[in-house]
């Protein structure tokens, strides 16, 4: 910790003490950044020219991101070792403790609350950014949560095909229309820990049968892909899993044609679901661990390398589980002329679709030792969605 002036108490209030910090953080040891020349001088008497310091990777192994480098003065009398350290910490992040758990726990079930609010609220002429705004104060006031832990999506009608909508060039500034879905991507952050959810809705309260046939697709996949996970199953699976359900529903919904084995094949999937099915959740909303040594490697296919591991799953992990199905003119108008993804595209149909936007269903799950466990508490069938926008209390009385 740095060793901070007397001064600096006037503005900012006490300055802890090592040995407060050292009570508060529960690790073994606290110093001064100054005095940690000497003391690693100390510990690694008498081959200190032997001794290498380890320090995390400068560069993040899963975005590829540089990270800041540990700096101290004295540091260039050490041997400093920076790979062997990334991924056992990265390991070590993947498995949740019970306490961790519990701490997610109490993300997800802030950011479910503020969720429901939400759901609650919208209706056709409310912006974007008032439902972000309701949601971050209900996080706040009710959650003790003071921040979503990344830039809370609220993407209506056709921003919803928008996989990242509420960025600074694109800041949840569109007026919410009647007909439409909104889909919300907003979390929560509790002693660092994340929460990450996604709900879509429509915003006068009742679905079209349009809306129906996405929703319920995608509802099927997170379903499905949740009662089938538990350790053991390899992750890539549950995103073909994910796509074979979507797929069978579009084309039960005639807007496509063919066998959904060939579209799998074809990838016809990722035109739909162009990104992976989910991420380690944890002190990141997009957790380290995805891709280490030891563990399977990025798959190559179209959708599939969009996957943030593609590891087998084990008791502890969590993870989210988010499939989607999108209506995105960048994806969509080369797929018609496509001679391999056109084929199954019913083009008159889909093009009924084209300022549909998307819809989205996000939970943060943990895998337990025979299965799998939503942490989330959200309407997700289509009558408890209507039920909650319509007035009735969440969750329903016992």
């Amino acid at each position: 910790m740095p060793r901070l002036p007397a001064s600096y108490a006037v503005w900012m209030g006490h300055i802890p003490t090592p040995a407060e910090a050292q009570a508060k953080y529960a690790v073994d040891e606290v110093r001064h950044v100054d005095e940690l020349a000497a003391v690693l001088a100390e510990l690694a008497a008498p081959c200190l020219h032997l001794t290498p310091l380890l320090f995390p990777n400068p560069c993040h192994a899963c975005s590829g991101l540089p990270m800041p480098p540990v700096m101290f003065e004295g540091i260039e009398n050490f041997t400093l070792e920076t790979q062997a350290l990334y991924p056992v910490l990265s390991e070590c992040r993947v498995f949740k403790s019970p306490l961790e758990l519990r701490i997610m726990r109490y993300a997800c079930r802030a950011a479910s609350e503020a969720h429901v609010e939400v759901m609650r609220a919208v209706q056709p002429g409310v912006w974007e950014f008032q439902g972000e705004s309701l949601y971050l104060h209900t996080l706040y006031s009710r959650g003790g949560c003071r921040g979503a832990h990344y830039t809370p999506i609220f993407a209506s009608g056709p921003n919803a095909a928008i996989l990242h909508y509420g960025h600074a060039g694109a800041p949840n500034s569109r007026q919410m229309r009647a007909g439409e879905l909104l889909l919300v991507d907003a979390g929560a952050e509790y002693y660092r820990y994340a929460a990450d959810i996604t709900c879509t809705f429509p915003t006068t309260g009742s679905f079209t049968p349009d809306q129906a046939l996405v929703y319920n697709a995608v509802l099927a996949a997170n379903r499905g892909v949740i009662a089938a996970m538990k350790p053991g199953v390899r992750w890539p699976d549950m995103q073909l899993l994910a796509e074979r359900t979507i797929l069978s529903a579009l084309l039960a919904g005639g807007l496509l044609r063919g066998e959904v084995e060939a579209m799998v094949e074809a990838r016809l999937g990722a035109v739909f679901m162009p990104h992976g099915l989910g991420h380690f959740l944890g002190l990141d909303t997009h957790d380290v661990g995805g891709y280490l040594p030891g563990h399977p490697e990025r798959p190559a296919a179209a959708g599939l390398a969009r996957l943030r591991t593609a590891r087998v799953l084990e008791e502890g992990m969590v993870i989210t589980v988010e499939p989607g199905c999108y209506f995105s003119r960048a994806l969509l108008e080369p797929a018609f002329g496509d001679e391999q993804l056109g084929r199954f595209l019913v083009e008159e149909r889909v093009r009924q679709f084209m300022d549909f936007g998307g819809v989205r269903i996000e939970d943060d799950v943990v895998v337990t030792a025979d299965g799998a466990e939503s942490m989330c508490d959200v309407p997700r069938s289509i009558e408890e969605v209507e039920a909650v926008m319509a007035g009735a209390p969440w969750p329903p009385p016992a």
